[in-house]
């Protein structure tokens, strides 16, 4: 009997499985938390190993000084900020090491937004604010900046609520907004050219303005809003990256919500940008969304409630999870207020943890965001207690074929007990597939193949449709030839099925080395088995060997 290995922490499996093959193709977005628990410097510097144990690969950071002074908070105000404060902020920020939190973003508010458009001092202060937090992004190695455009206090877009409404018309506001906003982004890239500015939303807030612009955004609080954001593409240094973080998306609760969002701010959204701009625009702005995670954990009467039908929450949010993820270009960012990741000065944030608030919600996250890791965290774990397949470790040479997926041309005459084997007559394939009970991975035992330039080991499992399943195998071999595994589906009524959702698995190792193969995949619907290849390509001769072994097929969650 095989026996599980030692378990692992989440970072050491990360490690660990870094350089596991087939895990090349891992998602590249990004988790970045954002809410009433978001760190200064000073407390980054003092908790970046135990956030670095949680799935997020950034955090948004207060910019304050010792004693928590909101300076960016402040951003577009008058107040000037002391060099000693920042030179504090920028040693912390550098002594900070995480290794997985490395996407973080200084949080820059639109307030108190009582400097009018045409006051020229007063703007030449908040530029210099968008400088200096630029500044310290580059110094202190941070991503880039996350930019709350909301009006908390004065309306700093809206045109009837500036103190000069009454000597300029609003397209001289949305001129000079737009002068504003290319002097601040002139500012950002000359101090931070590779810089990333995370906006909570940028021109997808408009959707319902978009087809008649200037009567609607007249009145609107954000009205120059987009000005200042045709005037960020008019200096914008060609390595920044923009991503509109879609913040109405607090309230979606489908795929169809996200993509048609995504549609907006990919397409619609470029109607509010100059002629000339919208191809810097189409090369420089991304597609990002913003999840509430207090609609998951509120009350039905809550007006900022997700319902979440037949789910729990936490599966209701994996689901809306899994579809920001697939129509964001790169980043999701998770707000939330009533609970904390970690320590907090704020009173009621700190009070609970959002893995008791919401339980279960630390591993979805590790589930979707990092599923190959996650698998190999549960492998390491579960041992066989979940395998869904026989004979998965071959101590069996001969036996009964195993129940699940069939096919006329597949045969059992050699293959391991439970297992079938089929090669290409068309590519004059003749090899043999075998058992091996002196070679094996963890213990003697595997499945063999020799000589086969086309053909594979096939075995089955049944599975439930929308549902994730990790799949891991050991292979080693010698001599000529390419192995891989692909895993595809069958329906109930044994036909092939969402051949688009086939997934394959590829070794890289070194010759005569055991590799692993490891990946994680979603049966689709209408699915009731998935099928398993253990494939092998240009073998020649029986000098050409291919040893297999250790197969698991189990459900994530």
């Amino acid at each position: 009997m095989r026996t599980g290995r030692t378990a692992m922490t989440m970072l050491g499996i990360i490690c660990v499985a870094a350089g596991v093959c087939g895990a090349a193709d891992l998602s590249e977005k990004k988790l970045i938390a954002v809410g009433w628990d978001m760190p200064n410097a000073e407390r980054l510097r003092a908790n970046y190993e135990l956030m670095d144990q949680l799935p997020f690969r950034g955090s948004s950071l207060r910019f304050t000084g010792r004693g928590n002074t909101p300076f960016l908070d402040f951003a577009h105000g008058r107040d000037e900020w002391k060099p000693e404060d920042i030179a504090q902020i920028i040693e912390d920020l550098a002594a900070a090491k995480p290794e997985r939190l490395t996407h973080n973003f200084l949080d820059i508010k639109a307030t108190p937004g009582d400097v009018d458009w045409f006051d020229d001092e007063g703007w030449a202060i908040i530029v210099d604010h968008w400088r200096t937090a630029a500044r310290v992004a580059k110094e202190g190695g941070i991503a880039g900046i996350l930019f709350d455009p909301e009006s908390y206090r004065n309306a700093q877009f809206g045109y009837k609520d500036q103190s000069q409404a009454d000597q300029h018309t609003f397209d001289e506001y949305r001129a000079m907004a737009r002068k504003r906003g290319g002097e601040v982004m002139a500012a950002v890239t000359e101090e931070h050219p590779d810089i990333t500015i995370l906006s909570l939303f940028m021109l997808s807030i408009f959707g319902p303005q978009i087809d008649q612009p200037t009567p609607a955004l007249a009145t609107s609080r954000y009205g120059l809003y987009p000005a200042f954001i045709d005037g960020w593409l008019d200096t914008v240094g060609e390595r920044v990256t923009l991503v509109d973080g879609c913040e109405s998306a607090y309230h979606y609760n489908s795929d169809v919500e996200h993509l048609a969002a995504a549609n907006l701010i990919r397409n619609r959204c470029q109607r509010l940008i100059s002629p000339e701009n919208r191809y810097r625009y189409r090369a420089q702005v991304q597609v990002g969304f913003g999840i509430y995670l207090d609609a998951y954990a509120n009350p039905p009467e809550s007006s900022w409630y997700i319902d979440p039908g037949d789910q729990t929450p936490v599966e209701r949010l994996e689901a809306n999870l899994i579809s920001a993820l697939n129509a964001a270009d790169e980043y999701v960012w998770l707000y939330g207020e009533q609970a904390s990741w970690w320590p907090s000065p704020h009173a009621r944030a700190d009070a609970v943890r959002w893995g008791e608030k919401l339980p279960g919600v630390e591993e979805m996250f590790w589930s979707v965001i990092e599923p190959t890791l996650y698998a190999a965290r549960l492998i390491e774990e579960t041992g066989d207690a979940e395998n869904l397949l026989q004979n998965a470790h071959f101590d069996a040479a001969e036996g009964e074929a195993a129940p699940g997926a069939e096919a006329a041309d597949w045969q059992t005459e050699g293959a391991p007990s439970g297992w079938s084997f089929w090669q290409s007559a068309a590519a004059g394939s003749e090899g043999n597939p075998g058992w091996d009970g002196a070679v094996g991975h963890d213990a003697p035992g595997s499945a063999t193949m020799t000589a086969v330039r086309s053909g594979c080991l096939i075995g089955s499992a049944e599975v439930t449709p929308g549902r994730r399943y990790a799949v891991s195998v050991w292979q080693r071999q010698t001599g000529e030839g390419h192995s891989s595994v692909r895993v595809r589906w069958k329906t109930e009524e044994n036909k092939w099925h969402a051949e688009h959702e086939d997934r394959f698995l590829t070794a890289h190792g070194t010759d005569g080395d055991w590799q692993q193969m490891i990946g994680v995949v979603s049966a689709p619907e209408g699915t009731k088995w998935l099928v398993i290849l253990l494939s092998m390509d240009g073998q020649q001769t029986e000098e050409d060997v291919a040893w297999w072994d250790d197969v698991k097929v189990f459900e994530v969650r």
